[in-house]
């Protein structure tokens, strides 16, 4: 039986966060680098998928007051980069979003849950302290103001990949390392596989070279799970969406169908 596939992804634009290029990737050399903070929708004839949510709101107006001085001082965001705002660009409701795949825990993936408070939010089990207070060395990861909205929500705790829709069409992939229950996305379009990368890789040069970063929380984890992701490019015959890397997003955002 051939996998199914999704009807189309699109990209949605995000902040912006300056960070030391030395700090994303052991190895590279040090200067900043403007990483984009972008969400995905992927249509389905079953659902609707929503893969991370960026940043709060509120940091368009004032990202040191959301964030505190050294976080808030990182951050470049425009009230159009707002997830309601790029919902509403790409034409969707927030009501329409059905499921919500949460790559991992980390601020910059969480800041829009509260716009989709009714859908089924899916995170690796690794995460799920984050959540439910029960790993307070998880929990201390997380934003908790944006996880406050939907923590009595439909959540499911994925042990291992997962196939959201049974058809091989879009499948959240466990690769644990970078926090416990971090994850990437397969995604099958009409015009072939691609793989997010969400945060496994930081810039497109991890998998040239595969290395861990300053902020990883289990190193060798982070690492196996690169090569991991490097393996199932080769196997899937699919490019790689560093979905952080700036130069991916330029490479990739247009092209989509």
């Amino acid at each position: 039986m051939s996998p199914g596939t999704a009807r189309r992804l699109v990209a949605l634009d995000g902040a912006r966060l300056t960070l030391d290029r030395a700090d994303m990737l052991d190895g590279a050399a040090p200067g900043p680098v403007e990483l984009v903070v972008p969400s995905f929708l992927v249509e389905h004839d079953d659902g609707l998928v929503l893969i991370d949510t960026g940043l709060a709101p509120e940091a368009a107006e004032d990202p040191v007051g959301t964030y505190g001085e050294e976080l808030g001082g990182m951050v470049s965001m425009t009230p159009e980069q707002r997830l309601d705002r790029q919902l509403a660009l790409a034409g969707v409701a927030p009501a329409e979003v059905t499921h919500v795949v949460v790559s991992h825990v980390h601020f910059d993936h969480t800041g829009g849950l509260r716009h989709v408070q009714h859908a089924r939010f899916l995170l690796g089990a690794g995460d799920r302290g984050a959540v439910d207070g029960s790993d307070p060395d998880v929990a201390a990861i997380a934003r908790q103001a944006d996880l406050d909205p939907v923590r009595d929500g439909d959540w499911t705790f994925l042990d291992g990949d997962h196939d959201v829709f049974g058809d091989g069409a879009v499948v959240v992939l466990a690769m644990p390392g970078h926090t416990p229950g971090n994850t990437s996305v397969l995604v099958r379009l009409p015009d072939g596989p691609l793989l997010l990368s969400c945060d496994t890789a930081h810039l497109h040069e991890a998998l040239e070279r595969p290395a861990p970063m300053a902020a990883d929380t289990v190193r060798a984890d982070a690492l196996a799970s690169l090569q991991r992701l490097i393996g199932l490019a080769a196997t899937h015959d699919a490019p790689v969406w560093v979905t952080h890397d700036p130069e991916d997003w330029e490479r990739f955002s247009g092209n989509r169908p």
